[in-house]
């Protein structure tokens, strides 16, 4: 493939764009269940290029880094501090390792401890830190095993974990190099109809098989704080571990063989144990065939238990979910899953729990007498929620509505731990708490409501009515005494907790995070609501630069994403709150209103199917009436030009852009940044599109830029990670789309950035992507 070459170093952008994108990451919080201990967490801004140039392996849909043993896709953390909820000052955590890489933070069930993990240049190890002196410590040698995830499990006394370590003598990972093929790769379809996406990294060969294996292996050991370790289980290909609330029994999943070609390793056949916490084995509690074959559709699910976890309210009793359709949604059927529950040792069969009409979507745990189960259903978005006595059988429906219609969602339970160390939710005199976001039409208008679970009748106990900050309601500390925890900002005040007590609304401040990017400080923002020709409520966030004074007309950029709905209705809520935060971050064009444009951020582009239509069915008209009513608002309040209007997008609103440019003259210039554009290479589908390409070639067809590129001659700057990871947007989508539009004549830039993925990381190519971009948008659309 030949290209018009450019032969460019890293560049930086200019000053304005630099000074907010070179900037400090403020820290982020974890706290424990009881908000009486917060974890101020400490991340690089960005990565660099020298950390993702690092050799990793891309297999079985995990990207491995084969020296240390773990993800080589990881954000690590580099320092943690420890602050009381009341006390003034943070303490820093002592004696962290060298050149921290820290990651798989957890607490201990008595919450005295945090345990991670630290990367060294050889492999993993475990360290924890005693929250009372803020004091690390390592336990481990660096030879655990995370490839899989997490390589350690708390065990039940708070002293000691199950971990995952390599083998002491691990065979040899092989390269191509090492062996000459056996023989041709072989596989077979059986002539079962299946629906499964266009994943990356898979296996491929023999040889990926057998390297697979080595970098699944793992032995089980049991160790204390102190480092004293015993054998729990032999080396076999572990994946998860997780622990009855009582501590008496440990739930242990494995891989087991054939491995797949064409699905990732979590759909690999899988079995399930439950051994006591000496390693005796209680019961194999599932057994999972190698699942290749999915019926279409996202409410269709596989054969057998799924969901299979232990039950938060007692002490060792599991609950799983069956599809009771075979997990075919086009199957007619009364019942789709039956919800099941099964106490340890398992010498009695499970117990019937409750049937559901959708598709089994979870279930939060009170006490015996108290459950609430949701259930769920794509293709009409309902979700319904019940209130379960599981002791009598007895049920409720408490709420039933579109997941998507957000200004009556009812909220989410207050949860606190129970004597086994597990959040469920907190029910005290028959009645629990509802915390909820508050979105409404009028605005955001976050709540507490009280739910009598005599007669399942709600109470409005608490609503934040101010209209100046954006405020969240984070925890209930005390609602005897009414103490909550909320998160207030401003457009130019960083996100911080506060302690409120509701009865004489006064706040004390328990973070102080500084604003990082004071350049945006005097910019003018406003949440805009308006029309589409259809009458669908659209909305977004319009920036102008500071002082502006609407004499000179401005250049509009608009960034966006589309996102489906299945009526108007929903599709014309919005969660925008003027009073957010302003964060500038490369994935969207906030920075440049410091240069002299006008910017709609997050601008609403819904595309809507009602009843039996599917959203995509008119996906372009959609595409373009949304556009078509953005400019219009914004020009009608007579801040732009409307012949220098630029669109962008990441992702699918990189296909976005592109389809805009190729099917409407609105645009002057559009950034499409790691998109999909031949939907012929993505034909088991995409996105939210359940057809496959032969169900609706014509869709596929009209809704592929690369079919049409012929059309598209307005200037375009196509942007893609060098290494894609992301399911169906290869990087060949761009490098094909760019070299179909540069030979039919348009005018097209492709920049690739050297070891990035589908999410960008490493400083150097963020820097040039954003000159990149500031000098496309400068030379094609400002001037």
């Amino acid at each position: 493939m030949s290209y018009t070459q450019e032969n460019i170093s890293f560049q930086k952008p200019s000053k304005e764009i630099l000074d907010l994108a070179d900037y400090t990451r403020p820290p982020t919080v974890m706290m424990d269940s009881k908000r009486e201990t917060m974890i101020l967490v400490y991340r690089p801004t960005y990565k660099t290029l020298e950390e993702l140039n690092q050799e990793d392996m891309k297999i079985a849909g995990l990207r491995i880094d084969p020296k240390t043993n773990i993800s080589s896709t990881v954000s690590y953390v580099n320092n943690l501090k420890i602050k009381g909820l009341k006390d003034k000052k943070e303490k820093q955590v002592k004696n962290l390792p060298e050149n921290p890489k820290l990651a798989n933070f957890s607490f201990s069930p008595d919450e005295k401890y945090l345990a991670f993990t630290h990367t060294t240049e050889k492999g993993v190890e475990l360290w924890t830190v005693k929250l009372t002196n803020a004091k690390a410590t390592k336990i481990t040698a660096d030879n655990l095993n995370a490839n899989l995830g997490r390589p350690y499990t708390w065990l039940g006394d708070s002293n000691s974990f199950l971990v995952k370590t390599l083998l002491e003598n691990r065979p040899k990972l092989k390269s191509d190099k090492d062996d000459l093929p056996k023989g041709p790769t072989v596989s077979t379809g059986t002539g079962e109809i299946s629906q499964n996406r266009t994943y990356q990294d898979l296996i491929k060969t023999p040889l990926d098989e057998e390297n697979f294996e080595t970098l699944a292996t793992s032995e089980l050991f049991k160790i204390d704080l102190k480092g004293n370790k015993t054998t729990f289980a032999p080396a076999d290909m572990y994946m998860g571990q997780s622990l009855s609330p009582d501590g008496k029994y440990l739930m242990i999943s494995k891989i087991e063989k054939p491995f797949s070609y064409i699905v990732p390793y979590h759909r690999f056949p899988q079995q399930t144990t439950v051994f006591d916490t000496d390693g005796k084995k209680i019961k194999v509690v599932n057994e999972i065939p190698l699942n290749e074959i999915l019926p279409k559709g996202f409410s269709s699910v596989r054969k057998g238990k799924r969901n299979l976890s232990w039950r938060a309210d007692k002490p060792s009793s599991l609950y799983f979910a069956e599809a009771l359709d075979e997990g075919d949604q086009e199957k007619e059927a009364e019942y789709r899953d039956l919800i099941s529950t099964w106490d340890a040792p398992f010498k009695e069969n499970p117990k019937e729990l409750f049937k559901t009409n959708l598709r089994f979507a979870g279930i939060e745990w009170g006490n015996e007498e108290n459950a609430f189960l949701s259930e769920y259903w794509y293709d009409s978005r309902t979700i319904k929620t019940h209130w379960i006595n599981p002791k009598t059988g007895e049920t409720k429906l408490l709420s039933e509505r579109n997941l998507q219609d957000i200004y009556n969602d009812p909220g989410d339970f207050q949860t606190i731990k129970n004597e086994f160390g597990k959040n469920v939710v907190q029910i005290e005199n028959n009645k629990a708490l509802l915390i909820g976001d508050g979105y409404t039409k009028d605005g955001q208008f976050p709540f507490v409501d009280e739910l009598d679970l005599n007669n399942f009748k709600t109470n409005r106990l608490y609503t934040i009515e101010t209209t100046e900050k954006k405020e969240d309601i984070i925890d209930i500390l005390d609602f005897k005494k009414g103490d909550i925890l909320i998160m207030s900002q401003s457009p130019v005040e960083y996100p911080n907790f506060y302690i409120r007590n509701i009865n004489s609304n006064k706040s004390k401040a328990v973070t102080h995070f500084e604003n990082p990017f004071k350049g945006l400080e005097n910019i003018q923002k406003e949440v805009i609501s308006y029309e589409r020709e259809d009458g669908v409520n659209l909305s977004g966030t319009l920036y102008l630069p500071a002082n502006y004074d609407k004499k000179e007309k401005l250049p509009l950029l608009i960034w966006a994403y589309p996102t489906e709905y299945k009526d108007k209705a929903t599709a014309g809520m919005s969660s925008k709150n003027k009073n957010a935060f302003t964060y500038p971050n490369y994935g969207s064009f906030v920075y440049w209103v410091t240069k002299g444009y006008a910017v709609l951020d997050d601008a609403a582009f819904p595309i809507i199917g009602e009843n039996d239509e599917e959203p995509n069915d008119t996906f372009v008209e959609q595409l373009i009436a949304n556009a078509k009513a953005a400019i219009d608002v914004v020009d009608k309040m007579g801040y732009i030009d409307r012949k220098k209007v630029g669109v962008g997008g990441h992702s699918y609103g990189a296909f976005m852009t592109a389809n805009l440019l190729t099917h409407s003259d609105l645009f002057a210039v559009g950034i499409a940044r790691s998109g999909a554009y031949n939907r012929t290479l993505t034909p088991f589908g995409f996105q939210r599109e359940q057809r496959n390409y032969w169900d609706a070639p014509d869709i596929y067809n009209r809704m592929s830029p690369f079919m049409n590129a012929d059309k598209m001659k307005t200037p375009m700057l196509l942007v893609h990670g060098e290494q894609d990871n992301n399911m169906g947007t290869f990087t060949m989508q761009t490098e094909r789309y760019f070299e179909a539009l540069k030979n039919l004549g348009a005018p097209v830039r492709m920049v690739l950035l050297p070891k990035e993925s589908h999410g960008y990381q490493a400083k150097e190519n963020i820097l040039h992507l954003l000159w990149e971009q500031d000098q496309f948008l400068e030379k094609n659309l400002k001037n």
